[in-house]
């Protein structure tokens, strides 16, 4: 594996094991493509040989109905099997290409968080979409490929059966192919590699853009931004060229070839057929077989191009679906894990984005606290301060660098990290401050929660968090399309259906990482009431936008540069006259009217 990828990025070797491996697992489609394929590069061979002989019996005078027969036939035949074998190979490249999509994005759903987090969305996003249709299209270009190289080696078995000699000056045309093949292959696999990264730089500088738009705006960036735009889409441009260029040259050589080859077979027939050793059908039948190759061998000299950008993108793949897989939960671990009411503690939680482990990178530092089961611990601070941080640990999403997180109930308590995503989930609900909203029916999207959960179910669901009256309101109820592409929901009614999710799942823990922030002024009340909603009689951390819906909470901590600097209720907070006390002051204190 290379490494100078954040994702890994695997070797020409373990990738040709993988396709080999993919191809293997459809035997039936295997074989069909290989029968049809070689029928079809027989009697490709075969055409030349046949006209060859044509210009024999014309020459003898002797009767042509036997050849032309021959002829026919073989033609219709060809003409057949190559159909079919055209369609056999392009099902078996298809289910290739289909197995390896699954594997990718199987498990890129399953990569590590923390593996996420550092490659970034652009080059998971890349690998996921433009690498796998650059590969799957390349993939069509099986059919070709494989019948223009059984082709060339009937060609070479049919050259034999005319003449050795001419055979030999058919093989003229190799070694000015070999220096060609010698002065691309090593420049142009890393080209190409290059250009599928630069290509993944580029995605990510967009997919910030995109769901950075608000800030880009606010802070009116958008000339600074569409810069890196314009600079990530010129390198991109530029590996392509470089790429292009260097497969021009190819092209320019294989032209020369072809001249050279042709040239060495006629100068050779001719001296062969004026010394009486072959006959003109033979060195007919040689040219034709020749000149049909120019096909076949530019084909897979071309296809060089493809398969080079093929086994870029290949690597990139395959180096996703090489990533280990989180282990399994430690059994024990399970058996203690409670399911019950669970109670939080947070024992020295540090972490660091960086793996530098020096401590001015440290977000979180050092974090002890204690939420008893069933009451509510909100988490205040300014931008920055490591409240999301703090909740995506406790939630899961990604491992601290240091200390632990225990779920302690009646019937046992487990560290965090011994568990797997599955009893993790199972055990804790994480809503962020943005929810999406899948396409589908509103009933399909909920019930990715619960997929057994009933239609009074899910109204239930709906009513806890306030949802009730406007799906009810709904053209369809729960069968109307929303997502993308369908009808649109306002943030706070997308909220409502994440915090609808959390009641279906029913986890004892609940972590809101500023759930409510997106609602807006409008919203922000009705959707504070959900949240309190869901909150109630389970274990909560509330990463509070809002200090009143602090306010509400068991109690509050107030994290400033990784650490807790004031931890108590609200009412304890304000009497300490510390940090909060200033920050709900000024929180409360009412807007003066400009004049």
């Amino acid at each position: 594996m290379s490494t100078s990828h954040a994702l890994p990025v695997a070797t020409g070797r373990r990738s040709a094991a993988v396709l080999a491996r993919a191809a293997t697992r459809n035997p039936g489609e295997l074989a069909a493509a290989l029968v049809t394929t070689t029928l079809a590069s027989a009697g490709t061979v075969a055409l030349p040989l046949l006209l060859g002989r044509a210009v024999d019996v014309v020459r003898t005078g002797t009767s042509l109905t036997p050849v032309l027969v021959w002829l026919s036939v073989t033609a219709v035949a060809t003409a057949v099997v190559t159909a079919l074998a055209r369609r056999d190979a392009e099902r078996l490249g298809a289910s290739i290409a289909a197995d390896l999509r699954e594997q990718v994005v199987e498990r890129s759903l399953r990569m590590s968080p923390r593996v996420l987090e550092r490659a970034g969305s652009g080059d998971v996003a890349s690998r996921v979409t433009e690498d796998v249709e650059l590969f799957t299209s390349s993939v069509q270009l099986g059919a070709t490929v494989l019948a223009s190289a059984l082709t060339v080696l009937l060609s070479a078995v049919g050259f034999v059966s005319l003449d050795w000699r001419l055979a030999l000056a058919f093989c003229v045309v190799f070694p000015v192919y070999a220096l060609s093949l010698r002065d691309y292959l090593p420049k142009a696999g890393p080209l190409y590699a290059r250009e599928r990264a630069v290509a993944a730089q580029r995605s990510t500088v967009v997919l910030q853009s995109f769901h950075g738009a608000s800030t880009v705006h606010a802070y009116e960036m958008a000339q600074l931004q569409g810069a890196r735009v314009e600079v990530a889409s010129e390198r991109t441009i530029g590996a392509s060229l470089a790429a292009l260029a260097t497969f021009a040259r190819l092209s320019v050589s294989m032209n020369g070839a072809e001249a050279v080859g042709l040239c060495s077979l006629l100068l050779t027939g001719f001296l062969l057929v004026r010394g009486g050793d072959v006959s003109v059908g033979d060195v007919t039948a040689a040219a034709l077989l020749f000149h049909r190759l120019f096909g076949p061998l530019g084909s897979l000299l071309l296809s060089f191009d493809e398969v080079q950008r093929a086994a870029a993108a290949l690597g990139r793949l395959v180096g996703v679906t090489d990533l280990p897989v989180a282990p399994d939960a430690d059994p024990a671990a399970l058996a203690r894990a409670p399911r019950e009411a669970v109670s939080l503690r947070i024992r020295g939680v540090r972490h660091s984005y960086s793996d530098s482990g020096a401590d001015e990178d440290l977000v979180l530092r050092g974090i002890d606290l204690d939420v008893p089961a069933g009451t509510s611990l909100a988490v205040v601070g300014e931008s920055g301060a490591g409240k999301t941080t703090l909740a995506a640990v406790v939630g899961g999403v990604f491992p601290a660098s240091g200390g632990t997180i225990t779920l302690v109930g009646r019937s046992g308590a487990a560290d965090l990290d011994e568990l797997d995503a599955v009893a993790v989930r199972e055990r804790i609900g994480v809503i962020a401050q943005e929810s999406h909203v899948f396409t589908g029916t509103l009933r399909e999207d909920l019930t990715l929660a619960r997929p057994d959960a009933t239609d009074a179910d899910l109204h239930r669901a709906l009513a806890v968090v306030g949802a009730q009256d406007w799906v009810e309101a709904l053209p369809d109820g729960l069968g109307t399309r929303v997502g993308p592409g369908e009808l649109p929901l306002s943030p706070a009614r997308q909220q409502q259906l994440a915090l609808a999710r959390i009641v279906l799942r029913d986890p004892p823990v609940v972590v809101l990482d500023e759930a409510t922030a997106e609602a807006g002024s409008a919203g922000a009340r009705d959707l504070e009431q959900s949240a309190v909603a869901v909150v109630a009689g389970r274990t909560a951390l509330v990463v509070a936008h809002r200090l009143s819906q602090a306010a509400v909470c068991d109690a509050i901590a107030v994290v400033e540069r990784g650490q807790v600097t004031e931890l108590g209720s609200h009412a304890e907070l304000l009497e300490l006259g510390g940090r909060y006390a200033r920050l709900w002051d000024t929180w409360s204190r009412p807007t003066t009217p400009g004049p």
